[in-house]
């Protein structure tokens, strides 16, 4: 009796685990940004700091729009192909640059094998228990990520540089050149998702081959 007392334990143990954990199959997740560029000079990449990044979720396909001062960047990912489209809305300036599939997996090549160290540090963000982790470059740069297991995205193109969490980061570091930057979750939205929104253009935007500076990381 003791033994399957213990096996019934055991299982509702488990099952309340797996209940806790929400598969985020559509929703939308608003990142509040703060820019560190270690520079008393003004700059363009200065002048994104307090921006928002809203992020769209339905099934496999995305979209990353980075909202500030200077306009809006926006990246979509289809979710039948891969094919991944960055627009630029800076006022006058409306550029468009299509990426394959393997564009953006070569893009985002550096992450590719990216480490982490799991550690028993925690903190909540926007109400959900996030674990901290250290990420780790193949090229050996680290940076510091808080995820929560509560939520794990199905699709984890959106997000390269964390695809391999065991969960959804809650708040990371992204460096860009000598700036660092750090996305926090303010909120997140389960509603549904309108189609629409991965809907691209069809005029306004001057469409720029994938080709020379634009491969660089943006």
């Amino acid at each position: 009796m003791k033994k399957i007392g213990f096996t019934l334990l055991l299982g509702g143990i488990l099952s309340i685990a797996v209940w806790g954990q929400k598969k985020l199959t559509e929703g939308t997740i608003y990142y509040d940004v703060v820019i560190n560029t270690n520079n008393d000079k003004p700059s363009a990449a200065a002048m994104m700091d307090g921006a928002t990044n809203v992020v769209y979720l339905k099934g496999n396909s995305s979209r990353s729009d980075l909202i500030s001062s200077l306009g809006t960047q926006s990246t979509i990912i289809d979710g039948k192909t891969g094919a991944v489209t960055i627009l630029k809305d800076y006022g006058d300036q409306k550029y468009m640059i299509n990426l394959t599939a393997n564009d953006w997996k070569n893009r985002n090549k550096k992450y590719d094998n990216v480490t982490y160290t799991i550690e028993n540090e925690f903190k909540t963000i926007a109400t959900y228990n996030c674990q901290k982790a250290i990420g780790k470059l193949s090229d050996g740069t680290t940076f510091t990520v808080y995820f929560t297991k509560d939520l794990v995205p199905v699709n984890n193109e959106f997000q390269y540089i964390n695809k391999n969490l065991p969960g959804l980061a809650m708040e990371y570091e992204a460096a860009q050149g000598s700036t660092k930057v750090i996305y926090t979750v303010s909120s997140i939205d389960f509603g549904a998702v309108p189609m629409s929104k991965f809907d691209l253009p069809e005029s306004g935007y001057r469409v720029v081959p994938y080709t020379g500076e634009n491969k660089k990381e943006e």
